[in-house]
């Protein structure tokens, strides 16, 4: 299982970013694809994810309005579309993966789970200032 995440880097504030996270090595149809940052002396972050059962998006409440979610499953390639862009954006983007249970949304597991059961790039650094 890989995931690589790139698209990063430094950016103006209100200025914009498209990350993308590819993955290998496994079936999307099976796993749940997440985006998370974490900024040096946070916690982890779940910024945004698509509910498979319905396609549901969540975004932090940090980014709504901001940021925009969206998949390619030929391409198994996740977009993060990031506008507007502000310097507490600054942070380590990465993608992370877990097996699905069920119909439950994207936002239901635990860092428990992604632990124990989770794949994640390496992420890409995005850093807002000017």
């Amino acid at each position: 299982v890989q995931l690589q995440a790139s698209g990063g880097g430094l950016v103006q504030p209100g200025g914009s970013l498209r990350l993308s996270c590819t993955a290998s090595g496994f079936n999307l149809d099976i796993q749940v694809i997440n985006w998370f940052r974490q900024a040096p002396g946070k916690e982890r972050e779940l910024v945004s994810c698509i509910s498979d059962s319905d396609g549901t998006k969540y975004y932090a409440d940090s980014v709504k309005g901001r940021f925009t979610i969206s998949r390619d499953n030929a391409k198994k390639t996740l977009y993060l579309q990031m506008n507007s862009m502000k310097p507490e954006d600054t942070a380590l983007y990465y993608c992370a993966a877990v097996p699905r249970l069920g119909a439950e949304p994207c936002t239901y597991y635990s860092d428990g789970y992604y632990t124990d059961f989770g794949s994640r790039g390496q992420g890409t650094q995005v850093t807002v200032a000017g």
